[in-house]
């Protein structure tokens, strides 16, 4: 072989290791099955798989607790095929998941859910993220691996939680989403309500960043609702953060109940009653909180947890503002892919030594 062509061999074979390592830190890392994660590729252990996508997003939604073990001797951790799990999430669907449907293909996994009490019982975070970080995460994070690569397509998307949901989506946005940028890069938002996102989380992922005002995108969204004067939630802890969910700023300037767009309540009947006017909200950031005094303070009491802690209201209190406000973020962040797409189309019409017009 001449020198000649020893040098083009040789040019032709780092132009193609070049090009193999790109394509590799554009791979998706898979998720680690080391729990025995339940099979997403069953439909039966989804909740919601959309029978057309026919939007241009799509919404991948972690339900909150919706199970509660009913004897001390029966495990912490429920099976899948539950039948209380799979009625609670269903009917958590509806209450919560729903604001979303007018803007994404709603995807939504049935999981091994953690005992509320059980886990709400350990005094600390990391006690709780340890349990949770269990099972529980495992089957999240093998069904967020499964949609994306077997049902997202590359869409831009929202992820969406509440409670326990959400505790698990702070895994997911801290380990999947650092491994795999790529995927990052297509959140639109985070939607992580009713479990504390506190100072300390972020400053421990410095590629995460919270939320701080009604528009923009690639952030985290969160918020514990209560009365004024509660104490001892056992959802908040020391350096939380909540953003209010009227105006979507951090201030602590009061949203009142006239500037709602309306809540959303559910009945006795599990019927759908629009409230317009009804919850005001204000950010206390001494307490990490959003606090609402407009409310009817003892239909919204919850059993199993202190008075003035509205912990199943936190999607219903400001559901119609949440539905504009992921209209209003999709719209921004679609805007924003559109003028980045069109910037590269013409470097690349600039760069094939096209005369570009205008």
């Amino acid at each position: 072989m001449n020198k000649k062509l020893t040098i083009g061999v040789v040019a032709v074979s780092l132009i193609l290791i070049l090009i193999i390592v790109y394509i590799l830190s554009l791979t998706v890392v898979p998720y680690k099955n080391e729990e025995n994660a339940t099979d997403y590729s069953k439909s039966e252990h989804w909740l919601s798989l959309p029978a057309s996508v026919d939007k241009e997003v799509d919404v991948f939604w972690i339900s909150p607790t919706t199970w509660q073990k009913v004897d001390d001797n029966d495990s912490n951790i429920c099976n899948i095929d539950n039948p209380i799990m799979l009625i609670g999430t269903k009917l958590a669907f509806y209450k919560d998941a729903t604001a979303f449907e007018n803007v994404g293909n709603i995807y939504a996994p049935y999981y091994r859910q953690g005992d509320a009490g059980y886990f709400l019982s350990m005094p600390s975070i990391e006690e709780r993220d340890k349990f949770v970080g269990g099972i529980p995460k495992s089957d999240v994070f093998a069904a967020f691996d499964y949609y994306i690569m077997n049902y997202n397509n590359g869409r831009p998307f929202i992820i969406a939680s509440h409670s326990q949901g959400t505790m698990i989506a702070r895994f997911l946005l801290s380990e999947y989403m650092r491994e795999n940028p790529e995927v990052y890069n297509r959140m639109i938002v985070a939607y992580i309500i009713g479990y504390s996102v506190t100072d300390e989380y972020l400053a421990e992922n410095p590629h995460l960043k919270f939320a701080e005002g009604p528009n923009d995108t690639g952030v985290i969204i969160s918020y514990n609702t209560e009365a004024p004067g509660a104490t001892d939630n056992p959802l908040v802890f020391p350096g939380a953060i909540s953003i209010n969910p009227i105006t979507w700023t951090r201030e602590e300037t009061l949203a009142t109940a006239e500037q709602s767009l309306g809540s959303r309540v559910i009945n006795a009947q599990l019927q759908a009653v629009f409230m317009k006017n009804y919850a005001d909200a204000q950010v206390n950031k001494t307490r990490g909180t959003v606090i609402t005094t407009t409310v009817d303070a003892k239909a919204s009491n919850t059993v199993g947890l202190p008075d003035g802690i509205y912990h199943p209201h936190d999607y219903p209190f400001y559901y119609y503002n949440i539905r504009e406000n992921a209209e209003n973020r999709v719209k921004n962040f679609l805007s924003k892919q559109s003028t980045s797409n069109q910037d590269i189309k013409n470097a690349e019409r600039g760069s094939s030594g096209h005369t570009l017009s205008g």
